[in-house]
């Protein structure tokens, strides 16, 4: 048995919204839908057009106590005769029509040469969500007067000559009213999730528009607190653009403008852009822009604009000064992140993402802001070079942390565990209290040390070569460098400052011991292990667990006299050799006779000599490394003279005062 369908789909199935019924049915794709505030805007966009196009003076908006709002301005007027084909009074088919203005025939002899209108569906939008709207023109002496509800004439336009009434504020237009548009609309509270008009938005929304029309004043009045407010900016954008920083710039604010001349072969007369920019250190960047007065909260491609013209200028003044430090790679968001801005930028026929016109899309518009950015930025730059090095400090600053950020090393890991160094020979004992591992200094001793160690509890990790000087390389670095990023996993604490509070729990032994030859290429490695330690592993120090174990310089072989047999002894320096070979005089065996070896390094000795001089806890020489005289802070002023890179001065007027109390064993 065939299943008989619920609804029947033909030729009668497909619907024809006519009219305003599509705004109606989806309100969402004409406008936002969460308040009123975008289709009063419409309204006060067409005001701010007139005045764009040289044609008013005065805006005002009024929160009636009713819940309405009315938007007056004294440009032209809408026109209110008949349409020549559509056979209608104007004023109404621009409220009723979708797709029915005066903004299509942009720099055609059009009403409007510059302007947000895109689509002609603005206004009409506002009708259609609106329970009643009024709109009033004022135009050629003449008052005309017509009423919507729901989207639909109620009363059918009303003309009648303009009375003094009219002229000096006593009857319903503004004083000296001879021309303009009121338009009072109540929006239908069906339409949005909430009636009520956002404050901080519209009052922002006014302010931005006094701003970007230097002259032209804005009032909004509310009727219920009786609070007027009026803005009116005589010094345009860096006005605005210094009352909302919420820091100093770190340079004056750079303004500028620039806009097409007639004869411009890439851009229309009169297209292009005012700015003005500022680059602070700290607090959140202000950033507004505008096109034709219609404000891109989503930014869009006259934002792309000046970010290119931004960071080509900075680019080519820090080229032209050499500036750069090698390594270092700038990006348009090192310049860019940094800097606040307002820009207006004025644009023929714009194209906007959707008719919320939040981002503006024309494509040329990155290359008509960038065009005049750029060049007005390099000049005032190369006049002023010492504002010109502080703005590319900032920037190269911005680049060198992104660069770190990117460069950051974690350590390796497999199976969620840290993987033990491969060259780690390991103890077999896990008790902290007696492990120990040994940072020896190259493989061949590395396996002297192996073969002699105690397996049971000491550890040997041989280090190839010199250790990187870590006393400037950035925690977040470190792990790049095979040699440190061994160390950390091998002893199982990571990198941290003399602030932090690391977590010792992971620590593998509890005595960290350096072994390096005892010549001077051994004490170089030494210090450098010191200096990672002291700069990235300062909690390990303060808690004792990082020892330097000293091997012997020389060997002495004491022959046999008598009954006693023959003897051999160690010597870590040529103090402790000048005492065996006093003592041996003394037991009656002349110095001459006694055989002195010089270790040339670790790798010399055998497995037993390593343990029997280094190794054995009962006869090895180990030292805790600790703070001597000095604090933290004076210590780390003093390897900052010692191992700082641009401290040779420091060093020489160390050598200098102290060198002659120094033995150079060469």
């Amino acid at each position: 048995m065939a299943l008989k369908p619920t609804t029947d789909y033909s030729e009668g199935s497909i619907r024809v919204l006519k009219g305003l019924e599509p705004v109606k049915q989806r309100p969402g794709m004409y406008t936002r839908t969460d308040n009123p505030l975008h289709i009063i805007q419409e309204v006060l966009d067409n005001a701010a057009d007139e005045a764009l196009a040289g044609h008013g003076k005065k805006i005002k908006v009024t929160l009636h106590g009713d819940g309405s709002v009315s938007v007056e301005d004294d440009g032209r007027g809408i026109p209110f005769g008949l349409h020549p084909e559509e056979k209608a009074p104007v004023i109404e088919l621009v409220f009723t029509r979708l797709h029915a203005g005066g903004k299509f025939d942009k720099g055609k002899g059009g009403a409007y040469s510059f302007s947000g209108g895109l689509h002609g569906v603005g206004v009409s939008v506002t009708n259609a969500l609106g329970k009643r709207l009024e709109a009033t023109s004022y135009r050629e002496g003449q008052v005309a007067h017509l009423v919507f509800e729901g989207g639909d004439v109620v009363q059918p336009l009303t003309t009648r000559p303009m009375n003094e009434g009219d002229r000096n504020g006593t009857g319903e237009g503004p004083r000296d009213r001879r021309s303009g548009t009121t338009v009072r609309v109540w929006p239908d509270a069906k339409y949005f999730e909430s009636a009520a008009l956002p404050m901080g938005e519209l009052t922002h929304l006014l302010r931005s528009k006094a701003v970007l029309m230097p002259g032209v004043s804005v009032s909004l009045i509310n009727e219920k607190t009786r609070d007027t407010q009026t803005w009116q900016y005589k010094g345009g954008l860096s006005d605005y653009l210094m009352q909302t920083l919420s820091a100093d710039p770190v340079i004056p604010l750079f303004e500028g403008e620039g806009f097409a001349d007639g004869a411009n072969d890439n851009f229309a007369e009169g297209e292009g852009a005012a700015w003005a920019v500022a680059f602070t250190e700290e607090g959140q960047p202000v950033r507004e822009s505008y096109v034709n007065l219609i404000p891109t909260s989503a930014g869009g491609t006259h934002d792309s604009g000046l970010r290119d013209g931004l960071f080509n200028a900075v680019k080519s003044f820090i080229e032209l000064h050499s500036l750069l430090p090698k390594g270092v790679k700038l990006l348009p968001e090192d310049v860019f992140a940094r800097a606040s801005y307002v820009l207006s930028a004025k644009v023929l026929d714009p194209q906007f993402q959707g008719q919320i016109k939040e981002r503006l899309n024309s494509r040329d518009a990155v290359r008509l802001v960038s065009s005049f950015v750029r060049p007005t930025l390099e000049l005032w730059l190369n006049q002023h070079v010492e504002y010109g090095k502080k703005l590319a400090e900032l920037a190269i600053k911005a680049a060198q942390t992104r660069q770190r950020a990117g460069q950051k090393v974690e350590k390796r890991k497999g199976s969620g565990v840290a993987v033990l160094p491969g060259k780690l020979t390991d103890c077999e004992n896990r008790d902290i209290s007696h492990n120990e591992v040994f940072l020896v200094e190259g493989d061949s001793a590395g396996g002297s040390a192996k073969m002699g160690r105690d397996k049971e509890c000491q550890a040997i990790l041989p280090l190839r070569g010199k250790v990187l000087n870590t006393w400037e390389v950035e925690r977040d670095r470190l792990f790049a460098n095979t040699e440190i990023h061994d160390i950390a996993v091998a002893i199982g604490v990571d990198p941290h400052g003399p602030n932090d509070t690391p977590d010792l729990s992971g620590l593998r032994y509890g005595k960290v011991c350096i072994l390096s030859d005892a010549d001077v290429d051994g004490s170089h490695i030494q210090v450098l292990l010191l200096t990672l330690f002291f700069r990235h592993f300062p909690k390990l120090i303060e808690a004792g667990h990082v020892y330097v174990a000293k091997p012997p310089l020389f060997r002495v072989d004491v022959p046999a006299r008598g009954k006693k047999p023959a003897s051999k002894a160690y010597a870590l320096d040529e103090g402790e050799l000048t005492a065996i070979l006093d003592k041996s005089a003394k037991d009656g065996v002349a110095k001459e006779r006694c055989q002195i070896s010089r270790f040339k390094g670790l790798g010399e000795m055998n497995a037993e000599q390593l343990w029997e001089t280094t190794l054995n806890p009962d006869t090895r020489r180990l030292l805790r490394v600790q703070l001597g005289q000095l604090d933290f802070l004076q210590t780390e002023n003093l390897i900052t003279q010692l191992m700082g890179k641009g401290e040779a001065a420091a060093r020489r007027e160390l050598m200098e005062i102290h060198g002659d109390s120094v033995e150079v064993d060469i």
